[in-house]
Order: structure tokens, then sequence, then C-alpha cells
């Protein structure tokens, strides 16, 4: 193969695979909470979060690329 060929190659799969991470990531995302929603169907007591918890989803909530003006969905 030539040089020119393996550089051309090399350049466009780079916007590929940054695409392919963003997916990669909605996807892990959708995945835990799909198996969150099956593991809180499997206890019969209410859950109950530490404050620590709470906080924790409180910054996660906070962060600007997931932010869609709606907090999320925290039980007390």
């Amino acid at each position: 193969m030539s040089l020119l060929y393996r550089l051309t190659r090399r350049l466009l799969s780079v916007p590929a695979v940054l695409l392919c991470r963003d997916a990669a990531k909605d996807t892990e995302l959708l995945v835990l909470r799909h198996e969150n929603a099956v593991l809180r169907r499997q206890i019969t007591d209410p859950v109950c979060y530490e404050p620590a918890d709470r906080l924790w989803f409180a910054a996660s909530s906070m962060d600007s690329s997931t932010n869609t003006d709606t907090p999320l969905d925290v039980q007390r």
C-alpha cells in the first residue's frame, strides 16, 4: 500500500472513531438505565438513598453535556 493511501485512510477514520465514542457512551448509559430499572423491579422495599448518594446524583445532573433543564429523578 502506498503511504498516501494509508495516510488518507487514517485521516478519514478519525471522525468515525469520535462519532463511535459518543454512540458507545450513549449506548452504555441506556444499558445502565435499563439494568437499574430491572434491579428496582426486583426489590420489594423502597430504595433509601443516603445523603452522599443524593449529593452524587445532584452533581451528576448538573453536568452541562447531559443537562436537559430537568434534574434526574431522585427518590427520597
